[in-house]
């Protein structure tokens, strides 16, 4: 992705309006999506329709309506607490491991709902590639971390492990940092390092969808790069979402950003339209730093 500049703006009448509608939102007021036009163009791998979650009795996320394109890398933006990582754990059912959850609506996957009554869960998890905030390694080596997709499923043969082994790990762009030492703990690995060996992980059982949730948040900032050329290097690849509170990150690494506020998805659209010349006023001062 080419470097996108994010512009200041002088206060406007824009302003008023956004406040008065972001006023509205936080009491409870639907507004309609602003889904930009270049977005029906694209094919979507993920459907999310008319989703809403709760936990408990309270509202997470209201009537989330969009589509996922394929081999795109579409970031998700907002403040905290505005649903974010809830709507990204909801397309692998993570969220299914709280009791409290309930859905209304349906996410679907290639055209078939994730939540269909023969869906096999772990099955589902497999199709979709997970990467946390922190690096969660396992306390194994690095060929065993990589590796781990296959030997779950029952793969055995060692040239086949040996060849996943090494794509993944080039496809991660760590190849060449642990080629020598594949026996070594993936715990002795830098953190960044090890966060470049998760996503090895998640690509070496080739997912349909790669999830991220703040990959980078707790990285130093020359790890951070490295994991965003990373990013970069698998759009077209591999389908990724990925949930971000830095602004300069999601102009660098997406094709397309969605705007969540408080559980309602606000504006949808390509990322330099989003970050330069947003339809929505309220997107206009998140994206310049007014509010959030």
């Amino acid at each position: 992705m080419n470097a996108i500049e994010i512009r200041g703006f002088e206060t406007s009448p824009l302003t008023i309006r956004s406040e008065s509608r972001l006023s509205a939102l936080a009491a409870g007021k639907a507004f309609p999506t602003e889904v930009h036009p270049e977005l029906l163009r694209e094919v979507m791998i993920v459907a999310i329709e008319d989703f809403s979650l709760f936990y408990g009795a309270k509202q997470a996320l209201f009537d989330i309506h969009m589509g996922v394109p394929s081999g795109k890398v579409t970031a998700l933006i907002g403040p905290s607490g505005c649903g974010k990582s809830t709507l990204l754990r909801s397309i692998n059912r993570i969220n299914d491991l709280l009791d409290i959850v309930s859905i209304h609506g349906d996410i679907k996957l290639q055209g078939k709902s994730i939540y269909a009554p023969d869906v096999d869960v772990i099955e589902l998890r497999k199709r979709m590639g997970m990467v946390f905030q922190k690096p969660n390694p396992f306390p194994m080596s690095i060929y065993e971390n990589v590796v781990y997709p296959l030997r779950i499923d029952g793969e055995r043969d060692k040239d086949v492990l040996d060849d996943v082994c090494e794509r993944s790990l080039r496809g991660a762009g760590l190849w060449d940092e642990v080629k020598d030492r594949l026996g070594d703990s993936a715990l002795s690995l830098s953190g960044g390092q090890q966060q470049r060996l998760c996503i090895a992980r998640a690509i070496a059982g080739e997912p349909e969808v790669l999830l991220m949730d703040e990959p980078c948040s707790a990285l130093d900032p020359i790890a951070t790069q490295n994991v965003e050329n990373l990013i970069d290097s698998l759009s077209g690849r591999y389908t990724v979402l990925v949930v971000t509170h830095n602004m300069q990150q999601a102009a660098r690494i997406s094709d397309y950003v969605a705007f969540m506020y408080l559980g309602r998805l606000v504006e949808y659209g390509p990322t330099s339209t989003l970050f330069q010349n947003p339809h929505l006023p309220e997107t206009l001062d998140y994206v310049t730093g007014r509010f959030g």
